[in-house]
């Protein structure tokens, strides 16, 4: 039978909704022990660090040092940061045992005093009953305060089978407010409920949640444009080998900031300066936002990736458009007037930047079919 025609067609639509549904399974079911270890770590965290009797201080000073120990042995993902929200999470998410066998889940804050009088059930146990919705899910309910509208928000995530973007603009529009001050509350929860153009994950995404990915010790590959990267890819060698005092940090670096992830294009270091370059590529026009995430970058750097004694970070914005490039510099809250000037002195000057970019859009747009070198 010749391949091709309307039987093959049928077949290829098989077998991919095949494969697509069983990443979307395996997915689930990493998230479901990843959660479950996540609220295990916080138990015993919290056990450990409470000892019977309160230790000020002691339990910062503990995920500081567990957080670098955690990340030289295990990869990505157990920062103090999350090993903050993992304590959190168990001290949010009270767990019992009813005399049936079955687990009742239910938020609350947990009380410290007698943790340690009842053994914790197993993972394998936790993952199927008590924790029926995945791990992002729960980093996003973590920032809801009213434990009444949490929980109003976490029961109808489960029943409506809520995907966390959907999670997210219901919490972000104040749905549980708007909810109890309406008259229609049917028509309201129904409407909630519907998702919209996507909503719903896809299969890819599922597997490259970078939650998933972290907790695997896997790296993560994003699908970027093909001119995004390779000006990025270009732009680093560029830079580096400009002999100006520059270093490579990392590429592709993802943040999070409370339950929203954001990726840095290019990190680097500059030697002279003595401070790290943030550098964030647009593929469009320059527009306010892309200032205001780039502020963002560089307060999270300022916070988390600042060392000792270096000076404040610097970023770089490109916005590369079709017929031009746009390069900003923002100063991170550089208020001297020398010591700006300085860092303008010492990096790149803008039409050096702008010239490379097109240098790069041009040998792209004169590969065969656009292949990577």
């Amino acid at each position: 039978m010749p391949v091709g025609g309307t039987e093959y067609d049928g077949l290829l639509s098989d077998l991919s909704g095949l494969l697509d549904q069983s990443r979307r399974s395996a997915a689930r079911a990493v998230n479901a022990v990843l959660t479950a270890t996540h609220w295990e770590i916080g138990r015993r965290l919290v056990e450990f660090e409470q000892g019977g009797e309160s230790r000020a201080g002691y339990g910062e000073e503990l995920l500081k040092r567990l957080g670098a120990d955690f990340t030289k042995r295990h990869g990505r993902g157990f920062s103090r940061q999350n090993l903050q929200l993992m304590r959190a999470f168990y001290l949010g998410w009270e767990i019992c045992q009813t005399p049936s066998g079955k687990f009742e889940f239910r938020v609350g804050v947990r009380a410290i005093e007698g943790l340690g009088s009842a053994p914790a059930p197993s993972i394998a146990l936790l993952t199927a009953d008590a924790f029926p919705l995945p791990w992002s899910h729960y980093v996003r309910l973590m920032t809801v305060e009213n434990a009444a509208a949490r929980r109003f928000y976490e029961e109808e995530a489960i029943k409506g089978g809520w995907s966390v973007r959907q999670l997210d603009r219901q919490v972000g529009t104040q749905f549980y407010e708007r909810l109890r001050g309406s008259k229609q509350k049917g028509a309201l929860l129904a409407k909630a409920g519907t998702p919209t153009p996507g909503d719903a994950p896809t299969a890819d995404e599922l597997v490259r949640d970078p939650y998933v990915l972290e907790f695997l010790n896997l790296k993560s590959e994003y699908g970027e444009s093909e001119l995004e990267e390779a000006i990025v890819r270009h732009l680093e060698a560029f830079l580096l080998e400009l002999g100006r005092g520059f270093a490579f940090v990392s590429r592709q670096q993802k943040i999070r900031v409370d339950a929203q992830w954001y990726k840095i294009d290019l990190l680097l270091f500059h030697r002279r300066l003595r401070c790290l370059v943030v550098i964030d590529l647009k593929i469009g026009e320059f527009t306010h936002a892309d200032a205001g995430q780039m502020n963002l970058y560089l307060n999270y750097a300022k916070e988390h990736l600042v060392e000792p004694g270096e000076n404040p970070p610097v970023g770089l914005i490109l916005c590369s458009e079709k017929s031009d490039t746009v390069v900003r510099y923002a100063m991170g809250g550089i208020n001297a007037r020398v010591f700006a000037s300085k860092y303008l002195t010492d990096l790149p000057a803008e039409d050096e930047l702008r010239a490379e970019v097109e240098r790069t859009k041009r040998a792209l747009a004169g590969r065969p079919n656009g292949s990577r070198e």
